[in-house]
């Protein structure tokens, strides 16, 4: 037997769909924060020293964190071409937004006390908030437009077309729907930036971050029911129609997709992914009390369980679809008939085994030694060592 038949073809394609999850929650319960953090700084600090303190919260971990979003990104290169390909052709405009924050935020982290000119500071200060809030943003946008479907579809040859002009594959994003979903995704990273600086801050930067992060806490959560709502009476889900192999060659066009009632119809094949939803709301309400009440340690663990619980919901509520057409349901990509080839999977799979362990291993060492407040004496104290 050759050893990567050991693990089937569609057992591998599930475990991958599952680390593509994993690796997206965990750029969002990491560099999340960092977003958060970052959208919150000309809120949280009034004075050059508050500002200071709020940007040192997260300037020894926030590199590390980004490197989920790199690892996100390679794993639908390498684990889902097909995904990577359209995802990348059509969002292409929103990717170069967010590629720029990104290189914006490094930018401003290591310039922005440079210098003593208040001027100076304050531009790098709007950066950070830039970088932090654009992003946060258009992932849930981007989000929003993959639960309607994306308007694109395959030739004989497999080439992607898509609908409309070039300047509709970022203007086009914006539909109301898809911006209710960047509320979801924006006032969910501030309510998390905001349980970050309550354990990591003290003083009136902690007061702040309390305030404005709860009530981020409560339009989350809210966002998040009406866009719920709005899925189960106004967006059409899809469906496989028929007979389908899951083990077979990735190749869409061999798959007939149909549009249905609703998304929500899922959770009548499968009931026990209402455990997703529940966590996401019930997580946004301790967090918004645990914050009201000053809790640290038990607000961030609450704030991590509404992202886990709302990112969840999309995957398990959409599964098995992962990007769904609009224009030719036919050319939808699914877990079925969008990933790489049977060893490319396991090969990946083993290589995964074995590095991602030393990677939280060591992001969990990181952290323990980074442990404990960030105060103004602590900057004071080393103004020119820290940012």
């Amino acid at each position: 037997m050759i050893l990567h038949e050991l693990v089937s073809y569609e057992v591998l394609r599930v475990i991958w769909w599952g680390l593509l999850g994993v690796l997206l929650i965990g750029f969002a319960l990491t560099d999340g924060f960092d977003m958060g953090v970052g959208t919150l700084l000309p809120f949280v600090g009034k004075t050059d020293i508050e500002r200071r303190v709020a940007i040192n919260t997260v300037g020894p971990v926030w590199e590390g964190n980004q490197v989920w979003f790199i690892l996100g990104g390679g794993a639908i290169f390498a684990a889902w071409p097909p995904l990577y390909a359209v995802s990348f052709s059509g969002f292409y405009l929103a990717m170069f937004v967010i590629l720029a924050a990104f290189i914006v935020r490094p930018v401003a982290f290591k310039y922005r006390s440079k210098r003593d000119d208040p001027r100076w500071r304050n531009a790098w200060d709007w950066a950070l908030f830039g970088s932090g809030a654009v992003p946060a943003l258009l992932f849930g946008v981007a989000v929003g437009n993959v639960i309607q479907g994306v308007p694109f579809h395959f030739t004989d040859d497999l080439h992607t077309i898509y609908e409309g002009a070039w300047y509709m594959k970022f203007i086009g994003l914006l539909d109301p729907f898809s911006i209710l979903a960047g509320v979801v995704s924006f006032a969910m990273l501030v309510m998390h930036g905001g349980a970050w600086l309550t354990l990591k801050a003290e003083g009136v930067v902690q007061t702040r971050a309390r305030a404005i992060g709860s009530i981020a806490a409560l339009v989350a959560v809210g966002a998040y029911v009406l866009a719920g709502l709005w899925m189960a009476v106004g967006i059409d889900g899809f469906r496989i129609v028929g007979d389908y192999v899951t083990n077979g060659p990735s190749n869409p066009l061999h798959f007939e997709v149909e549009r249905t009632a609703s998304w929500l119809s899922a959770y009548g094949d499968r009931p026990w992914i209402v455990v997703a939803p529940v966590m996401g709301i019930m997580g946004g309400l301790l967090t918004f009390i645990g914050l009201r009440a000053g809790r640290e340690v038990s607000t961030l663990l609450f704030s991590k369980m509404a992202i886990l619980g709302v990112i969840s919901s999309v995957g398990l509520t959409m599964f098995p679809f992962i990007m769904p057409s609009s224009s030719d349901p036919q050319s939808s990509l699914t877990v079925w008939n969008s990933s790489s080839s049977h060893l490319t999977l396991f090969i990946m799979l083993v290589v995964t085994a074995i590095f991602m362990p030393l990677i939280l291993m060591y992001t969990a060492w990181v952290y323990k030694v980074l442990w404990g407040k960030v105060t103004e004496d602590d900057v004071s104290e080393n103004s020119h060592s820290v940012y």
